[in-house]
C-alpha cells in the first residue's frame, strides 16, 4: 500500500527558517552559505522561498532582481529529498516570481562539475551562455569554472525608445 504524504508548500523564507536553511545547504553543497549570509540576503530584500512538508524543510532558493533580470543566488534540496521533483518545483516558483516582477531573463551560475544540476536547469529551459574560469573553490589552490545559464522569461518590449 502506498503511503500518503501531505503536499509540500512553498512559503516565504523567514528568519525562523534560517537554521534549517543553512543546515540543508551545508548537507547539499560542497561550499555552503552561512546562516549569516542567508540572514543578510533577507535583510537586503532578496526574494527567497522555502519548500516545506509537515514542518520539514525540503529545499529553498534565494534570488535577487537587478534591472530587468532576475538572478538565482542559491538553491538547495535536502539530500534525502533529491530526485523527487522538488528542485523543479523551486525553479518553477522562481520563474513565476521573475515573471511577476517583469524580468526579461533569469540567470544562474552552476559548478561545471555539477552535471545533475546542469541537467535539471537545461530540462527547465535554461541555456548555457558562457563561463567564468576558476570561479568556484574546490580545494586549497584548486578552482573550477562556473557555467553561466540564462532563461528568457519575459516578452520583448514593443516599439522602441520613446
Amino acid at each position: 500500500m502506498m503511503e500518503c504524504q501531505a503536499p509540500a508548500q512553498l512559503l516565504p523564507m523567514a528568519p525562523q527558517w534560517l537554521p534549517s536553511v543553512a543546515a540543508v545547504d551545508a548537507a547539499a553543497q560542497p561550499h555552503p552559505w552561512t546562516q549569516r549570509q542567508f540572514a543578510d540576503g533577507l535583510t537586503s530584500g532578496y526574494h527567497a522561498q522555502v519548500l516545506v512538508r509537515t514542518g520539514e524543510l525540503l529545499g529553498f532558493f534565494m534570488a535577487m532582481q537587478a534591472a530587468d533580470e532576475a538572478h538565482l543566488l542559491c538553491i538547495s534540496v535536502a539530500p534525502a529529498h533529491q530526485g523527487q521533483g522538488h528542485g523543479r518545483l523551486l525553479l518553477q516558483a522562481l520563474e513565476a516570481w521573475a515573471v511577476q516582477i517583469a524580468a526579461q531573463s533569469l540567470w544562474l551560475e552552476v559548478r561545471s562539475s555539477n552535471d545533475r544540476a546542469r541537467s535539471l536547469y537545461q530540462h527547465c529551459g535554461f541555456a548555457e551562455v558562457g563561463q567564468r574560469r576558476d570561479y568556484y573553490p574546490v580545494a586549497p589552490g584548486v578552482r573550477e569554472a562556473a557555467i553561466l545559464m540564462r532563461k528568457d522569461v519575459g516578452h520583448p518590449q514593443q516599439g522602441g525608445l520613446q
